[in-house]
């Protein structure tokens, strides 16, 4: 029996979740309990004993959320790639090649953040604009300013934000402007080591909602010493670490060029693979490369809308999915413009498609593209959701016991573009919709760790 003093709130909702890759789970009527840390105690359906007791004790204490015929509750949105200090630039100069993009627009963007003043309303404001669109959680690349990265730690906390925030580092002469990269790799280091541990210290944190991350932003920027010096830390403090990974030829190029291994086997020698990697894009991958991550049990933020933009290539997603590699989904902000999980999701379908279908009309239909490769709606939402939780070894993105309650209600909006008809749309159709249409706009309410912050 359940001991319904324990039980902070209970929602009852029409509720979507994936507990598999590829399925979804849709209960009518679901009464999810969450206790006072703000973890799933239950989830309960009408034919669950306790139910209509549970329920009627949490109505007449006032202490149930119902979610009204015609909205939908559905787990948190998982970010898995977001680059804090780039919302200004989203959509601009996206016809440019990766390396031009990132000298023109982002590093001197960048750079600025070592004025707190200026990083202040900056990172408020994409982490309220993250909220809005249904990411309760977020990975977050930062500047290599450590106070800046800290105002970002401290300001997601104060948002109710899960977040898991990255001092990046970069110290490459060859690749890094004079004006923006670490003085040393001593300094870098020292810088590292103490963001890791105010972040964990910061007030209010002491259940870790915010997270620290080591951030090598990726190979080319990056010494073989300072990569080294980077996973020793990650060792000792068992940490998340998120970088970019195979993203381009030229980043793959670079990496084979200049220490004779892949990235995933460069990261994999100085110490940076664990269970709580992040490996954002993850293009240009060999056999090996994915032996590798599934050794380490890291994890690949997928970033389809940029990969389009940059990558030079499509991400081989049915083939990851099928062999087993942890996959969730980013925005990668701002080398895409859309903080919506929700369209990282239906850019996932849309990405695999034209990829199996292919473009080029000279080709005859067969060979165009690479059969089978298609990815569903189902496999992009799952993605989206405990995908994300897999890669970060986190219990978040689906609704079940012991897990967070991170979670956000879907109440079509006349001002957005999704329409649900009862008559004709099955729960499946309902979901397929939701993951290509829903806006901020259809977005009512947020939890993050049972506590509503918005």
């Amino acid at each position: 029996m359940i001991d319904i003093t324990t039980i902070k709130f209970g929602v009852l909702a029409d509720t979507f979740h994936a507990p598999k890759k590829g399925e979804i789970e849709f209960l009518a009527d679901c009464l999810i309990l969450i206790d006072e840390s703000g973890d799933i105690a239950a989830k309960l359906t009408a034919q669950d004993t306790g139910y209509a007791e549970s329920l009627n004790t949490l109505r007449e204490n006032q202490r149930l959320t119902v979610v009204e015929k015609g909205q939908f509750l559905l787990p948190g949105m998982v970010d898995l790639h977001c680059h804090a200090p780039q919302w200004p630039q989203a959509g601009k100069g996206l016809d440019l090649p990766l390396y031009d993009w990132l000298q023109n627009y982002t590093f001197p963007l960048e750079n600025r953040f070592g004025d707190l003043a200026f990083a202040e309303p900056v990172y408020r404001d994409v982490a309220q604009t993250l909220l809005a669109n249904g990411t309760t959680s977020a990975v977050y690349f930062a500047s290599i300013h450590r106070e800046a990265s800290e105002l970002l730690a401290k300001t997601s906390l104060s948002l109710g934000q899960r977040a898991f925030v990255g001092k990046i580092n970069m110290d490459n002469p060859e690749q890094c402007p004079d004006y923006y990269r670490e003085p040393s790799v001593e300094d870098a280091i020292a810088d590292t080591e103490l963001f890791i541990q105010n972040v964990r210290g910061l007030k209010g944190n002491c259940h870790g909602l915010v997270k620290p991350v080591i951030t090598p932003r990726f190979v080319p920027s990056c010494t073989k010493t300072l990569l080294g010096e980077l996973g020793k830390l990650v060792q000792a403090y068992d940490v998340h670490m998120q970088t970019h990974c195979s993203e381009s030829d030229w980043a793959r190029d670079y990496a084979i060029q200049h220490f004779g291994k892949s990235d995933i086997e460069t990261y994999a020698e100085s110490g940076l693979l664990n269970n709580k990697s992040v490996l954002a894009h993850s293009i240009f991958l060999t056999e090996r490369d994915v032996a590798m991550m599934k050794e380490f049990d890291a994890g690949i933020g997928h970033c389809p809308l940029s990969n389009m933009y940059f990558a030079n290539a499509a991400m081989h997603t049915r083939e990851l999915l099928d062999s087993g590699v942890n996959i969730g989904l980013g925005s990668d902000i701002a080398g895409a413009p859309s903080p919506s999980i929700f369209r990282a999701a239906f850019d996932a379908v849309s990405h695999s498609r034209v990829r199996e279908e292919g473009v080029d009309t000279r080709l005859p239909a067969g060979a165009r593209g690479v059969s089978g490769s298609r990815v569903s709606f189902l496999e992009a939402f799952w993605m989206a959701t405990a995908g994300g939780g897999r890669v970060l070894n986190e219990k978040i993105g689906l609704f079940e016991n012991g897990y967070h309650f991170d979670a956000l209600v879907i109440k079509p909006s006349a001002l957005g573009n999704l329409r649900v008809w009862p008559d004709m749309d099955t729960p499946r159709d309902i979901l397929e919709k939701i993951v290509s249409l829903a806006q901020s706009c259809d977005i009512d309410s947020v939890w993050v760790q049972g506590k509503k912050v918005r």
